[in-house]
C-alpha cells in the first residue's frame, strides 16, 4: 500500500517526495492505538493545524495540512529516536556499577542533543546529584513528600522561573479526578496542582502561552512523564519557524519516573465509577501501592483495593513501547521508587538541573538515596517489557508479556508501584 494513500484517495494527485501529512501519523499513531498524548505533535507544526479533539483528547487536524512532516518526524511513537536524546554517561564497569550512578555533568546546550543520533546511557545515564528529597514546609495534598511543588515554589521565590506546566484537577464536575495541563505562575497555583493523577494530559499543547499574560520572554519549567520531555527536548534541539507554542520558553525540565500511564475515561470512568461504582465526588486519594490501585474515601472508607494488573485494559497501549523509565533526557528526575515512603528520588542529571535545585534547596530535606539499585531494577524490567511488546508487534503471534507481579518484585522493599506520579 502506498505511503501517501490517503492523501492520494482524497485528490488523485500523487505526493511529492519527502513530505509526510497529519493523516499519516493520524494512520500510524492515534488510529493506531498508540497515542501517548504528549502533545507534541500539537506543539510542533508550525501552522498551528493541529488541535484536540475534546471527546477523546486525542490529536485532531482543526485546519489545512501542509504536510512539512515535523508531526510524525517529532513523536515519540513515530519518527522519533528517543533514546538519542539521552546524554552520554561512563558508568563504571565494576562490581558497583549496579548501584552506583553515572557521573557526567551536562546540558542541554551540547551537542549530543540532536535529533539525529547519540550514544546511549547506561544505568541512570548521565546524573549529577542524586537524593532522597521532600518539602521542609508542609504544603497539603501532595504525593512523595511534596518536593516537586516545593522545588517550582521555591524557583518562583527565587525569581529563576516565570511559571511551570503542570496538572491541575479538571473542574468540569464530568470529569472528577481528571488531570488538565495549566502554566501555574504562582506558589498557590502550584500548591492547588499539587497531587496525583493517573491520565496523560495532552501537556505540551500548553504552551501556547497567550493566555497566561507571561512577559515577553517567559521562563517555563516542565513537569511531565518521559515521553513530553522527549518531545521537548527534540523540538529544542532543531529549531524552525514555530506557530503559536513556545518551546524555546522552556528552561527547565523535571520527568515524573514513568512505567505506564491510563485513559482517563477507561480507567476512571469506565472501570471505578461504572464498573465498581465509586462515587467519585467522595474520593479523596487515588494512588497505587504495592502493585495495587488504592481508592480511599474522605471519610477514610476503602473504595477500591485490587491489583492492578486488573486495570491493564485501560492503560495506554503506546506505554508499552517506552523504555525510558527514569527520563533520561530531562534535567531532572523524580520518582517515589528507591525513597522511602513519603520521600522522593531526586536525579540530578544537568548542570541547569543542579542550579534549579541549589535555587530551591532551603525549600527541601535533602539526604541520600535508600535503594538506588531499585531504580536500576525497574528500569532493566522496563526496557525488557518494551523490547517484548516491540517483538510481538512485529510477531503477533509472540507471547504479551505484561507482568505487573514482575515489576513489584523489580524493587523489592519499596512499598509504591511506579505508575506516573503527579506531584
Amino acid at each position: 500500500m502506498k505511503r501517501y494513500r490517503l492523501r492520494e484517495q482524497m485528490n488523485g494527485v500523487a505526493e511529492p517526495p519527502g513530505k509526510v501529512w497529519f493523516w499519516e501519523l493520524e494512520a500510524g499513531v492515534i488510529g493506531a492505538g498508540r497515542c501517548i498524548q504528549c502533545g507534541t505533535c500539537v506543539a510542533v507544526c508550525p501552522s498551528n493545524s493541529i488541535g484536540i479533539d475534546e471527546g477523546t483528547n486525542l490529536p485532531e487536524l482543526v485546519k489545512m495540512c501542509t504536510g512539512c512532516s515535523l508531526c510524525w518526524d517529532f513523536c515519540p511513537r513515530g519518527g522519533l529516536r528517543y533514546e538519542a536524546l539521552w546524554p552520554p554517561s561512563t558508568q563504571a564497569r565494576d562490581e558497583d556499577a549496579e548501584i552506583h550512578p553515572a557521573q557526567s555533568r551536562a546540558d542541554s546546550s551540547d551537542t549530543y542533543f540532536s535529533v539525529s543520533g547519540g550514544p546511549p546511557a547506561d544505568g541512570f545515564g548521565a546524573v549529577v546529584e542524586s537524593y532522597a528529597v521532600r518539602a521542609s514546609a508542609e504544603i497539603g495534598d501532595v504525593q512523595d513528600g511534596g518536593a516537586v511543588s516545593a522545588l517550582l515554589v521555591g524557583l518562583l521565590a527565587a525569581g529563576e522561573i516565570d511559571g511551570a506546566l503542570v496538572s491541575k484537577p479538571s473542574t468540569d464536575p464530568d470529569e472528577r479526578w481528571k488531570g488538565i495541563a495549566t502554566i501555574a505562575t504562582t506558589a498557590d497555583e502550584v500548591r492547588a496542582a499539587s497531587g496525583s493523577f493517573y491520565n496523560q494530559t495532552m501537556a505540551l499543547a500548553e504552551l501556547d502561552l497567550a493566555p497566561y499574560g507571561l512577559p515577553p520572554k517567559p521562563r517555563i519549567a516542565v513537569v511531565g512523564t518521559p515521553c513530553e520531555v522527549q518531545g521537548l527536548r527534540a523540538m529544542q534541539a532543531r529549531r524552525w519557524p514555530t506557530g503559536a507554542h513556545r518551546v524555546e520558553a522552556v528552561v527547565l525540565t523535571i520527568a515524573l519516573m514513568c512505567t505506564k500511564n491510563f485513559d482517563y475515561r477507561a480507567l476512571t470512568l469506565r472501570e471505578l465509577r461504572d464498573k465498581r461504582g465509586v462515587d467519585l465526588d467522595r474520593v479523596s486519594k487515588m494512588d497505587v501501592i504495592r502493585g495495587r490501585l488504592i481508592v480511599e474515601y474522605r471519610d477514610g472508607e476503602l473504595a477500591v483495593d485490587e491489583p492492578v494488573k486488573d486495570f491493564h485494559g485501560a492503560a495506554l497501549k503506546g506505554c508499552d513501547e517506552c523504555a525510558d523509565f527514569l527520563g533520561r533526557s530531562a534535567d531532572i528526575s523524580v520518582g517515589s521508587v528507591g525513597s522511602m515512603s513519603g520521600w522522593t528520588s531526586v536525579l540530578v542529571r544537568t548542570e541547569r538541573g543542579r542550579l534549579a535545585f541549589q535555587a530551591a534547596r532551603s525549600r527541601l530535606d535533602v539526604r541520600g538515596l535508600d535503594d538506588p539499585a531499585a531504580l536500576l531494577r525497574l528500569d532493566a524490567l522496563d526496557k525488557k517489557i518494551a523490547e517484548r511488546n516491540l517483538q510481538r508487534k512485529l510477531d503477533p503471534d509472540a507471547p504479551l508479556f505484561i507482568d505487573f507481579e514482575e515489576h513489584v518484585r523489580a524493587y523489592s522493599g519499596s512499598d509504591r508501584q511506579p505508575v506516573v506520579i503527579r506531584r
